[in-house]
């Protein structure tokens, strides 16, 4: 994954404003508690991070490759 594809998928999840806040202010465990920011900046993979924040957040399965992408089987 694209750091740009991490930000369309948390904008289109969270809006415009409301991912950035998250990226900088939310802290995932499953990246060493790291934000999310923090997380891309130390070179932690985006997609690694992207299913952090949705872990945290609880985003269902069927939105977590995005609104309009079908989940693979």
């Amino acid at each position: 994954m694209r750091l740009s594809d991490f930000w369309r998928l948390m904008d289109n999840e969270f809006g415009d404003g409301y991912s950035r806040v998250l990226a900088r202010d939310l802290v995932l465990g499953p990246v060493d508690g790291r934000t999310a920011a923090q997380a891309l900046q130390a070179g932690v993979e985006p997609r690694r991070v992207w299913l952090a924040v949705c872990d945290v957040q609880d985003i269902p399965a069927a939105r977590r490759l995005g609104r309009d992408a079908k989940p693979m089987p």
